[in-house]
């Protein structure tokens, strides 16, 4: 397995859970995305940076910035269509 670099992030989130209102997390299934993942969607959807800065904000290559953007999109997308909670966790 290859070695991972820690991300560079722009930005601190302080929110932990984002869930459909007036169902109790407990009966919830839970999507986890990390703080590195949420920032890639900071940058491109927020900032409105282009991949290449991006990229090089995080410290990464754009190829990885790319899958990283891929992968959150289609969790955050299950998360939104199939009800369930947003679990955001910080990478050690």
């Amino acid at each position: 397995m290859r070695y991972r670099n820690r991300r560079k992030l722009g930005f601190q989130f302080n929110e932990i859970y984002f869930k459909p209102r007036g169902v109790p997390l407990s009966s919830l299934e839970e999507v986890h995305i990390t703080d590195e993942e949420l920032e890639t969607l900071r940058l491109r959807y927020i900032e409105k940076v282009d991949q290449e800065e991006a990229a090089q904000r995080m410290g990464i290559s754009q190829s990885q910035y790319q899958r990283d953007l891929s992968i959150v999109l289609e969790k955050i997308s299950k998360a939104l269509i199939e009800g369930n909670a947003i679990s955001i966790t910080k990478r050690d």
